[in-house]
């Protein structure tokens, strides 16, 4: 069906696979070309119902922990450009006429089209119970979800979700994040019973109930009681139970969203789902439907991102006119984390022989303590036929490509410990070429050992620019690093191609012994030449901020010093996605005046800030200009508050309950100790921040083992607990030593904190750190208690340097009339700009430029407008080398752009402007 003349191809649903249909297309060189708009190749329209286009749904749940919408985009208005594609947001279509040929939407606009593609996706089932309409239910499917459930969820205390399924233990990890109480309920004896048996379910279930999680099984919900408001209140069970219940979140199963083919007299399946032949073509030839909208000709319905991308491809096959490209059916591998637990299942892990198939064999490891288990099921000869794991899955890279084939190695090796005699699984070596190491993009190990091969790849970023492979799900990352190590590739331990060599460790350790005062020392002596990049000069200003007490080095944004840092750093302040900044004064413990609070108000007010209290306890205020900042931390700091440095490597907060003072169970005094622990840690620049929280009592109302350091009050004293971490990858602490006094705590927290900083990896945070060094916490007591590298002294006096230099890096800046000039909006003219570090500035025309000088004097002019994000925030970039080309770094998020030229390193079809360099008089701002 390739067209020979320019035809139109109507595409009904942006989501990721109609997204994957329009890159196949694009691949395939079967898109019309815009400069010859009468050629041969498709025209595509776009008729998409969400009023943005396609993001990543499977990430959808890191909104809720920090990440930005717009960091889950698939499309850029380039591509769509580039490609002559008609996006038309917010337009669905409506009505469907197949003689015509012709799709309506709801505005009433008539398209006409060649060739038609349905790619709806699927709807969430809400159970017909009573009150299942109410004002506090929710789905959870889009980010407009996301929106409306953040919003509502603040005036909430407690969510129940209704499914414990992959969907539903994403929207409870969603409403925990959120700081609700959560409940979550399935009609089914176990969680996640489509992927998991019992065995596996019990670990989850032990897992998610440690993190304050109701679970409620072998239940269903029968009504939501509604206040007299109409308001969600209550939910009652099949079993006459209430549940507390502010928000019910529907995550009870989706159904495939095939009205208009309905409609339009197309065959669909028995159970939903437009039916489509090996092709993805309907009963109308001139109809296709892709993804969850789509009953294959396997008879099923595929609620995966992986066979809808297969899906897309062999449509693109047919569109192109290859035709080679058919869909059968797919694996329905799956790896994710759920609410901090590790969650794998692959090929057919219930597979026992039933219906007289052929007798199997399970090969179980289980750990109860830790929440780990993991079966293989074997066929008769041996063959792996599926696998499940929970709370460890490090091995699913490994054993999903042998699904169907005998392992190359004991089963064992696959399932053990890590350490543990046995548990060394062969390499990427035992794999044959026809082996799928990627299944969301279908990618075999004969591809990417080809490609590594054919275009010398020496990393994963390589091999994912080539063959798509780790840009799904991602957990095949680690086999694609297997087969880049079976290849002969010798993985760099350095930074980044300016230190190849050298660790961030290894470096920290030649600037503290050899006392190297700047980069440009530590370049010309240990570099291989080049300008730097966003990797190193970070990190070197990080190195040089922790050891500046050791050096006689002053303010972080002194001399040279500026040119290394990030946007964060340079402007102490977060930057935010529209290009503004966020401040973030410090509240050592969550301890605040009525005369503080009234201050914060009073500022947000005045500069029209947006005002969020965080979970860290303190107060955020959103949406300052880099011009603003200073006023601001003016009023902060005669307000009695100081930096918090959110926007740094470093200490973040201490969080507290309120500890004997007030509670009735509170063992010790948290709030005096947190206040203790934040202004003594305050300003430690690290590999990564640092959190931190005390508890009162076992109660543990602080959270403190979700920290980087925890302490919790006992009869006797502290408990130290070490290494956890929130987030996006929970790990709760573990404990380091018991029933400290106050002395003895903040001794090994000064030990423990120089210990990491000497030896962790870039952005490596305290919780990975301890994985990677071995040893576990047996580890740290060697070192860290009983002496054993001879460096507990050194490391406490290191601390004590670092307390008492300590200095608000806010107040610094201004008393500096030299550290101010850089918040002003534009640069005067091209001489005051510094080397290596960008300004923006007007040009005669009125256009905002971002300008930068290198080290020999280079000035170059681009557009200040991030193309990727449509903020001002180009001049604030790092500018640095990249294999010997000028660049800078996006702020927001590090796109390379060359200079000379331009054109984006990551992504060539997009670009800056380049502008003609200014002379010294540059127009006043107006």
């Amino acid at each position: 069906m390739a067209a020979q003349r320019t035809q139109t191809l109507v595409l009904i649903g942006h989501g990721m696979v109609g997204h994957r249909l329009l890159e196949a297309l694009a691949e395939r060189g079967a898109l019309v070309d815009p400069e010859v708009p009468d050629g041969p190749g498709w025209r595509v329209t776009v008729l998409a119902e969400e009023d943005v286009p396609a993001y990543d749904r499977v990430h959808l749940s890191s909104v809720f922990t920090g990440t930005a919408p717009d960091q889950l985009g698939l499309s850029t208005p380039e591509f769509l450009a580039g490609h002559g594609i008609d996006l038309r947001l917010g337009d669905p279509a409506e009505h469907l006429d197949t003689a015509a040929r012709t799709a309506t939407t709801t505005s009433g606009t008539v398209v006409p089209y060649d060739a038609l593609v349905l790619a709806t996706g699927s709807y969430p089932f809400v159970p017909p119970i009573p009150g299942a309409d109410a004002t506090g239910c929710f789905t959870y499917r889009t980010l407009h979800d996301v929106d409306a459930l953040t919003s509502y969820a603040e005036r909430a205390c407690t969510g129940v979700v209704v499914g414990g399924g992959l969907l539903g233990l994403e929207a409870a990890g969603a409403l925990r994040t959120l700081g609700l109480t959560t409940h979550v309920v399935e009609f089914a004896p176990r969680l996640m019973p489509l992927q998991v048996d019992d065995g596996g379910a019990a670990a989850l279930r032990a897992t998610i109930e440690s993190m304050g999680v109701a679970v409620h099984t072998g239940v269903g919900a029968a009504e939501v009681e509604t206040d007299t408001e109409g308001r969600a209140c209550l939910l009652r069970l099949s079993d006459g139970r209430r549940l507390p219940a502010d928000v019910v979140v529907f995550s009870a199963g989706v159904r495939p969203r095939d009205r208009l083919a309905r409609e339009a007299g197309l065959a669909v399946g028995d159970r939903g789902g437009v039916a489509v032949d090996e092709r993805c073509r309907t009963t109308d030839p001139y109809v296709y439907a892709i993804g969850e909208c789509a009953q294959t000709s396997d008879g099923r319905v595929y609620g995966l991102v992986a066979p809808g991308y297969r899906m897309a491809e062999a449509v693109a096959d047919q569109l192109a006119g290859a035709g080679a490209t058919v869909f059968t059916g797919a694996d329905t591998s799956t790896r994710l984390k759920l609410l901090g637990a590790d969650v794998a299942s692959f090929g057919d892990p219930f597979a026992d022989g039933r219906d007289g198939g052929p007798r199997t064999t399970e090969i179980v490891f289980s750990d109860g303590r830790e929440g780990v288990y993991k079966k293989l099921l074997l066929g008769p000869e041996g063959q792996l036929l599926g696998g499940i794991l929970v709370g460890d899955a490090a091995a699913y890279g490994s054993l999903v490509p042998h699904a169907g084939r005998r392992l190359p190695g004991p089963p064992e090796a696959f399932l053990l410990p890590a350490g543990a005699a046995g548990a060394e699984p062969p390499g990427a070596g035992a794999l044959p070429d026809d082996a799928v190491v990627c299944s969301c993009h279908n990618v075999t190990k004969g591809a990417v050992a080809g490609a590594i091969a054919e275009h010398g790849l020496t990393d994963i970023g390589g091999v994912k620019r080539c063959t798509k492979a780790g840009t799904g799900c991602g957990g095949c990352v680690n086999t694609l690093q297997a087969v880049l190590d079976a290849a002969g590739v010798r993985r760099r331990k350095g930074l980044c191609e300016h230190f190849p060599e050298l660790s961030r460790p290894e470096l920290y350790e030649l600037v503290r012994t050899e006392h190297i005062r700047s980069y440009t020392e530590l370049a010309e002596r240990y570099g291989s030449g080049g300008a730097g990049c966003t990797v190193c000069k970070p990190v070197v200003a990080n190195v040089l901020g922790t050891l500046a007490p050791e050096l006689g080095l002053g303010h972080v944004l002194d001399g040279e010093q500026a040119a290394l840092q990030d946007s964060n750093d340079l402007f102490l302040a977060n930057l935010q996605k529209d290009g503004t900044y966020s401040v973030v004064p410090r509240v050592p413990g969550g301890e605040i005046t009525a005369e503080q609070l009234i201050a914060l108000g009073e500022v947000a007010r005045d500069h029209g800030l947006y005002s969020k209290i965080t979970g860290g306890q303190r107060i955020d205020l959103f949406g300052a200009r880099k011009e603003e900042l200073p006023a601001v931390w003016r009023r902060l700091i005669a307000a009695g508050f100081e930096s918090g440095q959110a926007y740094g490597k470093s200490l973040r907060t201490v969080k507290s309950c309120v500890g004997s003072r007030f509670c009735r169970f509170g063992q010790g005094d948290s709030v005096r100790l947190a206040i203790d622990l934040e202004l003594r840690y305050r300003g430690l620049r690290a590999p990564h921040k640092i959190k931190g929280g005390v508890s009162g009592c076992l109660r543990e109302c602080a959270e403190a083992r979700g920290k980087d350091i925890g302490v919790i009050a006992t009869a006797g004293g502290w408990n130290l607990y070490v290494c956890g971490n929130g987030g996006t990858d929970p790990r709760h602490a573990d404990l380091l030593a018991s029933d400290l006094s106050a002395a003895e705590l903040f001794a090994l927290i000064d030990r423990f904190l120089m210990y990491y900083v000497r030896t962790g990896e870039r952005l490596e945070r305290t919780s990975a750190w301890l994985e990677r060094i071995g040893g576990g916490t047996g580890h740290l007591r060697e070192v860290l208690i009983e002496d054993s590298l001879g460096i507990c002294a050194e490391l406490e006096a290191q601390m004590d340097r670092h307390v008492a230099a300590y200095r608000d890096e806010w107040r610094a800046v201004l008393d500096d009339p030299a550290a101010l000039a850089r918040f002003e909006p534009h640069v005067a003219g091209v001489e005051f700009l510094e080397p290596g570090r960008g300004r923006a500035a007007l040009l005669a025309d009125g256009t905002e430029a971002a300008l930068f000088r290198d080290g020999d004097g280079e000035v170059y002019a681009v557009g200040n407008r991030d193309p990727f994000s449509g903020a001002d925030v180009i001049a604030n970039g790092i500018m640095g080398s990249r294999d010997g080309v000028p660049v800078v770094a996006s702020p927001l998020h590090k796109q390379e752009f060359d200079l000379r030229t331009g054109v984006c390193l990551d992504d060539p079809a997009v670009s800056l402007p380049v502008l003609p360099v200014p002379g010294p008089a540059l127009p006043a701002r107006p």
